[in-house]
């Protein structure tokens, strides 16, 4: 049963077109490491060196947006001598897939339901943006102070809808009282 299942789920993920899949706990060692294996994958396809570009800088902006994000977590543990040492790991999915007009970049992961309708609101902002609205708000956002709950400069997702071929889908799922599941996607 144990080859049956994997195989069924690696025969699924091929069908649907995905070259590279990662789902559990992600740390910046992870992402570097998932990250030179997608390197080595764009190197062997036939691609233009823009596109290798936007395919890799989208990857890892949604996996660090799991890093810093996904209410899915596990407390630090005891001090180790490596990156991100003492800080929560967190709990995502990504996946890179191919379809007949280029490739697709997903990310999932848990947040918390209070911060979907504020998260949603962003998202469809940057949804019906064209290409001049999408560089304006980057600049903006660059300028801004970054929200309180942010960990960074809040241009992940600007980047990734600009990088995008097409507007970003994203899609909300709530699991409970507490947690929905986010989903973000970019066609490249």
């Amino acid at each position: 049963m144990l080859a049956n299942d994997l195989f069924e789920l690696r025969s699924q993920l091929r069908e649907a077109g995905v070259i590279l899949a990662y789902c559990g706990y992600v740390t910046e060692p992870v992402l570097t490491g998932v990250g030179e294996a997608l390197k080595q994958k764009l190197a062997i396809e036939d691609m233009d060196t823009k596109t290798a570009r936007s395919v890799f800088a989208v990857f890892v902006e949604q996996m660090q947006n799991i890093i810093r994000y996904s209410a899915e977590k596990e407390p630090p543990g005891p001090p180790v001598e490596s990156a991100g040492a003492g800080r929560a790991i967190r709990y995502g999915i990504v996946t890179i897939g191919r379809n007949d007009r280029g490739f697709v970049v997903k990310a999932g992961n848990l947040v918390d339901r209070s911060d979907v309708a504020r998260l949603r609101s962003r998202l469809e902002r940057i949804q019906r943006a064209d290409r001049a609205e999408l560089k304006a708000l980057y600049k903006e956002q660059l300028r801004a102070e970054p929200e309180a709950t942010s960990k960074g400069a809040g241009v992940g997702i600007i980047e990734i809808a600009r990088r995008a071929s097409r507007p970003i889908g994203f899609d909300f799922v709530d699991l409970d009282e507490r947690y929905a599941f986010f989903a973000l996607e970019a066609e490249i």
